[in-house]
Formats: structure tokens, C-alpha cells, sequence
């Protein structure tokens, strides 16, 4: 666990940058953390022979399409952080929107391979695979946000007068 928390701290760090350079370090964090989150997966769900072949399969199928989504948000934080200084409400809209739609993406993704993963697992085996994933998540989204300042909205309250 400590392993991934280490991995998890170095891809938030990561996230900061805006560089190619930071973006080719930043996928060189992913990648690491992809291995970590593989051996907790592992040691966490104490696999059947039976079930060990689809649940790798199925598993990296699902990894793969976590990572195209996951791919969208870093993009989103990335736009946030090249337009922090001069955000506008046009810019904290569509950010907004696109968080949405990334949120919204990630329940569809997973309720569609909760059915998949319940074709060969138990109902406890499959809640007990989403719960790691949702802890592994909720690290990385906890290590990212800590490195997020909130938006500085004090002129806003004017734009919105100026538009009524």
C-alpha cells in the first residue's frame, strides 16, 4: 500500500506541469502506478484459478478505457491551470460541463463492466473489486486536488451584474 501511495503522490505531482517534458513524466507516472494498482488489485482479490484468466482480461480492458477517460480529465485540469490567472465565465462553464461529462462518462464505464465482472465473479468478489478501485481513485483524486488552488471568483459577482 505504501508503494501506491508513493506512485499515486508522484503522478498528483505530475499533474502540475505544463510542459511536454511534464506531460512525458507524467506518463512515465501513470505507467508506474498502473503496475502498482495491478499488484493491490492482485493481492486484494485472492483470485480462483477459474476466475483469475477473465478477470485479468476483463480487467485490462477496463483499465484501458479508464485511462482514454481519465485522459479527458487530466485534460481538463491542465486547461484550468494554463487559464487560472484569466478565467472567464465562458472558460469556468465549459469546464464545468466537461467535468460533468467526465464524472458522468466514468458511472457508465463502470456499470457497464460491474455486468461483465459479474458474469464470473460473486456479487461480493465484484463489490469488493470496485471498492479497491474507488480507494485507489479516490487517492489519486485526493493527492490531485490537493495540488488544485481554488478559482479566485472575487470580480465575478460584477460579470454577473453586468449580465442581468
Amino acid at each position: 500500500m505504501r508503494k501506491l501511495f508513493v506512485a499515486v503522490a508522484i503522478v498528483a505531482f505530475g499533474l502540475t506541469g505544463f510542459s511536454q517534458q511534464m506531460n512525458d513524466y507524467m506518463e512515465v507516472r501513470r505507467a508506474a502506478l498502473k503496475t502498482e494498482k495491478k499488484a493491490l488489485i492482485a493481492e486484494v482479490m485472492e483470485l480462483s484459478k477459474e476466475e483469475s484468466e477473465p478477470f485479468w482480461a476483463l480487467y485490462n480492458e477496463f483499465q484501458e478505457k479508464l485511462y482514454t477517460v481519465n485522459t479527458e480529465y487530466l485534460k481538463i485540469i491542465n486547461e484550468f491551470a494554463d487559464n487560472y490567472e484569466n478565467m472567464n465565465e465562458e472558460m469556468a462553464a465549459d469546464l464545468m460541463k466537461r467535468t460533468f461529462a467526465y464524472e458522468s462518462d466514468i458511472l457508465k464505464l463502470k456499470k457497464s463492466y460491474h455486468t461483465k465482472f459479474m458474469k464470473f465473479l460473486s456479487a461480493q468478489k465484484t463489490l469488493m473489486y470496485f471498492q479497491a478501485e474507488n480507494k485507489i481513485s479516490n487517492l489519486v483524486k485526493y493527492e490531485i486536488a490537493q495540488t488544485i488552488p481554488l478559482l479566485d471568483a472575487g470580480d465575478s459577482k460584477k460579470e454577473l451584474k453586468k449580465k442581468k
